[in-house]
């Protein structure tokens, strides 16, 4: 979500002068990742990009998986499509788990060679019996094809958020499996009426995360964050490109 609303801008904005650790989320390192440009604008110059519109029903699907799976941790039970998909593990008790998962908390880490400290709130965690966590993320959708499989080049985003998470928790003396899961809830419209209730197909995606790529960010991000040149426009970028012909429609 943007840090700019009604003309005002982000509070958390990078000063090269400043000692103390500079916060970055998990979304703001995608950000970075897709637009450097962008990301500068934002975190630099304190100007986020437009909002996008919340996920009402996106939310109450993660609000009620959420109360789903507490029940099963607080009693210590497999949930039935832990039992489904083969996947011998269960919800972690861990006593962090509402600070992990809350927005503007989440697990966070200091890092200290550049300065940055990374967060990102997790959706769940699950642990097998060799004693490795597992992180989950649920997402929700309606589409027409069965979801099996995050073959689309925009979910790349979805398995580097992953992979943070993954780095997030490692980083904080946890033992990570190396594939986490993507609990995705699809919206069926081939039902015969509305009838107040939405169904959905649920399927267990497995994924292989690999966070190598995370650490070597954090210093490009640093290394942006100091500079006094904005990057250069991403061509790919939609913001960049709206920025660029309103500048030529208005001749600046």
């Amino acid at each position: 979500m943007s840090q700019y609303y009604n003309g005002k801008r982000s509070r958390n904005i990078y000063d090269p002068r400043e000692r103390k650790p500079f916060k970055v989320s998990r979304s703001k390192i995608d950000l970075f990742l897709n637009c450097p440009c962008c990301f500068y604008i934002d975190r630099r110059l304190g100007v986020g990009t437009p909002p996008g519109f919340p996920f009402a029903i996106n939310s109450a699907v993660d609000k009620l998986l959420k109360k789903e799976f507490d029940a099963h941790r607080a009693a210590g039970t497999k949930h039935p499509l832990l039992e489904k998909y083969g996947v011998d593990a269960v919800p972690a008790p861990r006593e962090e788990m509402d600070e992990w998962r809350e927005n503007f908390k989440g697990v966070r880490f200091y890092h200290e060679p550049t300065n940055i400290t990374v967060s990102g709130a997790i959706d769940d965690l699950w642990i097998n019996k060799e004693g490795e966590y597992i992180v989950v993320d649920y997402k929700a959708t309606s589409k027409d094809e069965e979801i099996v499989v995050l073959d689309k080049e925009w979910q790349d985003s979805y398995k580097r958020q992953m992979e943070v998470y993954q780095w997030l928790l490692r980083k904080n003396g946890l033992k990570v499996s190396d594939t986490g899961y993507f609990v995705y809830c699809n919206g069926r419209t081939d039902v015969e009426a509305f009838d107040g209730k939405i169904m959905f197909d649920i399927t267990l995606i497995p994924y292989k995360g690999d966070d190598s790529w995370v650490e070597e960010t954090l210093y490009k991000i640093k290394k942006a964050l100091d500079s006094d040149e904005v990057p250069d426009p991403d061509p790919d970028c939609d913001f960049c490109t709206y920025r660029r012909e309103v500048n030529k429609a208005l001749d600046i």
